[in-house]
């Protein structure tokens, strides 16, 4: 049943990236990627990494949405459709996907227990874990004691976007709705 929920998603998937890449309307656009977020938390999900999931629901759709919303809003821009040819981008797009699965067709099947990584990594985490006793379980250790440089990292990245969103609409109040400062006249 799993692989008939994750051909539906990838299926979709696609069908949202070429709708993505068809579509000339910037606020159509914002839709489709947040719908793509949201798609691929499903995929996060099916594949058992919750906390991926999380992450790419809050941040890709959540987010950085309402970034992109607010970016269109101040600045009333509009795509004027250029007409060209699709072949040079359907050409790379080919190519990047012949690469992508000609380049994970040597990993290990999804779930084998004898995988590289369950041979090496893991065993090293949990036997650090329960020396240790860092954390209260093997989860919060991994992600707070031997991640959390990166997980520090991601929370610098959502920080400075936040601060650069209060930023641009504290120009656009002082500016006023025109474009003008609010005291002069016109």
């Amino acid at each position: 049943m799993e692989i008939y929920i994750n051909a539906v998603l990838l299926t979709l998937l696609a069908v949202t990236s070429c709708a993505i890449i068809r579509q000339r309307s910037l606020f159509g656009v914002v839709m489709l990627a947040g719908t793509y977020s949201f798609l691929m938390a499903s995929v996060f999900v099916v594949l058992d990494a919750v906390d991926v999931a999380m992450t790419e629901a809050a941040v890709g759709a959540g987010v950085s949405t309402v970034i992109f919303l607010i970016a269109l809003h101040l600045t009333k821009s509009r795509e004027y459709p250029k007409p060209r040819s699709a072949v040079v981008p359907l050409f790379i797009t080919l190519i990047t996907g012949f690469a992508l699965i000609w380049g994970t067709s040597t990993l290990p099947p999804f779930g084998v227990a004898d995988a590289p990584i369950h041979e090496h990594t893991t065993p090293h985490y949990l036997d650090a874990a329960r020396e240790k006793q860092i954390a209260a379980n093997v989860v919060t250790a991994v992600l707070a004691d031997y991640r959390s440089f990166d997980t520090l990292g991601e929370t610098l990245v959502v920080f400075t976007a936040g601060i650069g969103i209060m930023m641009l609409l504290r120009v656009r109040r002082r500016r006023g709705p025109a474009g003008g400062n609010e005291g002069e006249p016109s």
